[in-house]
């Protein structure tokens, strides 16, 4: 997701947003009080995905001009026509077109992936599920792609929970890793501290406290030595649910690959001694705002992803990393370039419109480096035509 790379104080929310929020702060500051302070994650978790109020759960506008933030799926069909080149080679080997995407956002990904496999070898014998946790987004996922691929809708089905059958397949995670909550960590006096979640009076602030044993074990475990040369005061996130997470979604995929596309750093980056302020962000009205406090269930909170953790989860599910590399790369190498060669044959006003497009997906100061793409695979031995022209697992 984009959005302005300001960090000022959240603006205002409107009149009647207030109360879902209000509502969904004193549900929080109540489990404060029985419990004592709550681990970061716990209210990460509960800030994006409270049944009825959380930031994913509530009906609230989230993405295009009138939401939080953009992802490269709405700005057009670029981004789309390259991951379904990069289906297409998979799912040729495997024999059978049959998609998992998972938080499917608006369904516009959906939709241009749906229109381009149809029309290519697969035709219209596709299938294609969407696990997705919000009811809201379900319902506009289903709007999406009546409106956008009323022919092909109708092979499209929802799912609560990964596939309980043995299946072949393509699992699709576009800016999703990113959203799934993790804890918050800081160095103090050479010591590590966790940060947790405290309620004072009507609003909420950071509590420091000794670490629980899991989130000591795996620091440990990722950084060894490393931890010992952050300097004092350093904070950042790390996620623990990765493994579990990820041997949830793939558990009962036999052959196939998983695509997984989002921002985030090779470790090595991610817990650079420079980077002392960690990575957790909100987005609310296009602005990235640096208050994950103020009113919780009104602004997305996210983090960037470790993708050297998230090649270990799939080692550890028996996946095999099979490519790294920055989004600009991956779609260059998926077949940018063929996209973009009918150019000169097309209105001004869509030369310049898909010219402004490619633009924000593959360069530097966009999306290109920040976001990174990793494919994650499992019974399959070729090469990914998305990691040819630059693969950087050496990195990971």
């Amino acid at each position: 997701m984009t959005a302005d790379a300001s960090r000022d104080i959240l603006p205002e929310p409107p009149d009647d947003l207030k109360p879902l929020s209000r509502t969904l702060s004193g549900l929080l500051r109540e489990r404060i009080r029985q419990n004592g302070p709550m681990p970061f994650s716990e209210y990460m978790e509960a800030a994006l995905y409270e049944p009825g109020l959380g930031y994913y759960s509530a009906g609230l506008q989230k993405l295009g001009p009138g939401g939080d933030f953009t992802t490269a799926p709405e700005l057009g069909e670029l981004f789309g026509a390259c991951v379904a080149r990069q289906i297409e080679q998979v799912t040729s080997e495997l024999g059978q077109v049959s998609i998992l995407e998972v938080g499917a956002g608006s369904g516009r990904l959906a939709a241009v992936l749906l229109r381009r496999l149809a029309n290519g070898k697969a035709g219209a014998n596709i299938q294609y599920r969407i696990l997705e946790r919000s009811a809201h987004l379900r319902q506009v996922q289903a709007e999406t792609l009546a409106s956008e691929a009323p022919q092909l809708a109708g092979q499209v089905s929802w799912l609560e929970q990964p596939p309980e059958e043995a299946w072949n397949g393509v699992i699709v995670a576009n800016e999703v890793v990113d959203a799934l909550p993790v804890e918050r960590f800081c160095k103090h006096e050479g010591q590590l501290l966790q940060m947790n979640v405290m309620a004072d009076g009507e609003a909420f602030d950071w509590l420091p406290g000794p670490p629980r044993s899991t989130l000591s074990e795996t620091l440990r475990q990722r950084l060894g030595q490393a931890f010992e040369d952050l300097p004092e005061g350093y904070c950042s996130e790390i996620n623990l649910t990765l493994a579990p997470w990820l041997e949830g979604l793939t558990s009962r995929l036999e052959k196939g690959c998983v695509l997984l596309i989002d921002y985030g750093y090779p470790r090595q980056d991610y817990y650079h001694p420079q980077r002392r302020e960690g990575s957790l962000i909100c987005h609310y009205r296009h602005r990235a705002v640096d208050a994950p406090f103020r009113w919780p269930g009104l602004q997305d909170i996210t983090a960037f992803v470790d993708f050297t953790a998230l090649a270990e989860a799939g080692h550890a599910c028996g996946l095999d990393c099979a490519g790294f590399t920055s989004q600009a790369m991956f779609l260059l190498g998926a077949g940018l370039d063929d996209e973009l060669a009918g150019l000169a044959g097309l209105p001004v006003d869509d030369q310049m419109r898909l010219a402004a497009e490619a633009r924000q997906l593959t360069m530097p100061g966009e999306m290109g480096e920040k976001f990174k793409a990793m494919a994650l695979t499992r019974g399959l031995d070729m090469p990914l035509r998305g990691f040819e022209a630059l693969d950087q697992r050496h990195r990971l």
